[in-house]
């Protein structure tokens, strides 16, 4: 059961979870939305190695009420930085909404699971010494 912390907290910060719908393989009682991601990951943890170096692990912005753009392409969306330009209709087709937190995670994974961490490549100098460690 998903904790009422977790529905009622707005997403004002980093530290914050996002109070829409959990996906269905969502973490046990995170309190952060950087815990979140680590547990919603665990099986793939170069994931949120990346979340962390692509949006500092937010997807959304300081106020909670716009989602998180990346700085150098505004096109980059949300936690891991799904660019929409690319992706946004492959997603939708797949039913995924990158605009959300679970939209996002889910369309994150499908990427991994079909071009690995290739999508990606351009912030490895930062996640990749995270993922070594």
């Amino acid at each position: 059961m998903i904790p009422i912390l977790f529905l009622a907290v707005a997403f004002l910060a980093p530290a914050h979870l996002s109070a829409e719908t959990a996906p269905s393989n969502s973490p046990s009682n995170p309190t952060t939305l950087s815990e979140y991601v680590k547990q919603y990951y665990a099986s793939t943890p170069v994931l949120a190695k990346i979340a962390e170096c692509e949006s500092h692990t937010r997807q959304y912005t300081d106020n909670g009420k716009k989602v998180y753009r990346g700085s150098i392409n505004h096109y980059d969306i949300g936690v891991m930085q799904i660019n929409a330009l690319y992706h946004e209709k492959k997603a939708s087709l797949l039913g995924m909404d990158i605009y959300t937190l679970s939209g996002n995670l889910q369309y994150a994974q499908h990427l991994y699971n079909a071009e690995g961490t290739q999508p990606w490549a351009s912030s490895e100098a930062c996640w990749g010494k995270l993922a070594k460690k």
